[in-house]
């Protein structure tokens, strides 16, 4: 897997000043577009579409500051549709627009090529197990939040503060299937995965009967884990796309993704379960 997708990776290098399908680079890779963009940003900490924009101004930057073409023939050339657009991403990356760069030979900025490499540790295995589960729903409240790759979402923690006691009583009563309890479910993410980009977000529990949102039978990938919180929850989240997907033949799918997490009385301690919904890798 790591080695189709650093020949996707080639193959961005080669297009920077073309048009890049992410339909191609998943061909490239043997996987499915939502996949890759799972996988790219697990692996790299930031979403493909985020990768390829930096590597682009990377690129343009260097021909600023040489001098040989035009500004606008850089823009252009690197998919802007106008000098302005050109100047308030170049100024987003580098910190300085690209006519006082030239003038003044500043400082700019660099997104290095990426490459991947998978390190193998013998010492720790993951806990998990794959579950075909029929058709469910979930029931509860939803709120449309912003994606936070780090640190707390306070959209979220203000959305479960607002919700009534009793209302989450009456939830409880309505969990009649794995994974048990109160649960948050994240659904209809962006595809590029973008910070600040909103999702649904849905703070209830996995019922038989009827619910927000309605989700089809398939195949769900479990995982489980413990220890201090949140790092074990994050941990688990980093684990699962930079060690499992590589080493097991199954891609994640569209659908919802839901977390079941329990603490200890002095909420130092989680006892997690995440569900992610995937398919053999060559379905």
């Amino acid at each position: 897997m790591l080695e189709r997708l650093n020949q996707a990776m080639e193959h961005i290098e080669s297009r920077l000043d073309q048009a890049i399908e992410v339909d191609e680079l998943a061909r490239i890779a043997a996987t499915s577009e939502y996949h890759l963009r799972r996988m790219f940003s697990a692996l790299a900490g930031m979403p493909l579409s985020e990768y390829i924009r930096r590597r682009r101004l990377t690129v343009a930057g260097a021909e600023v500051l040489t001098g040989s073409a035009t500004l606008l023939d850089i823009a252009v050339r690197h998919g802007y549709g106008s000098g302005e657009a050109f100047a308030r991403a170049f100024r987003a990356m580098h910190g300085v627009g690209p006519g006082e760069a030239r003038r003044t030979g500043a400082a700019l900025s660099s997104q290095s090529r990426m490459a991947f490499r998978l390190t193998i540790e013998g010492s720790s295995s993951m806990r998990y197990r794959v579950v075909d589960k029929p058709a469910f729903a979930v029931a509860g409240p939803k709120a449309r939040v912003p994606l936070v790759h780090a640190g707390p979402n306070q959209a979220i923690i203000d959305f479960v503060r607002s919700i009534d006691p009793q209302t989450l009583e009456g939830l409880r009563e309505l969990s009649d299937q794995e994974p048990r309890g109160i649960v948050a479910v994240c659904d209809d993410l962006d595809p590029s995965r973008a910070e600040g980009t909103e999702l649904d977000y849905y703070h209830g529990v996995i019922t038989a009967g009827e619910g927000s949102l309605a989700v089809p039978a398939g195949t769900w990938a479990v995982f489980t884990t413990s220890g201090p919180a949140p790092q074990a929850i994050q941990e688990l989240w980093r684990d699962v796309f930079t060690e499992w997907f590589p080493s097991n033949p199954y891609r994640s799918r569209t659908g919802p993704e839901i977390l079941r997490v329990r603490m200890s009385a002095d909420n130092t301690e989680a006892e997690a379960e995440l569900w992610l919904p995937v398919e053999p890798e060559h379905a």
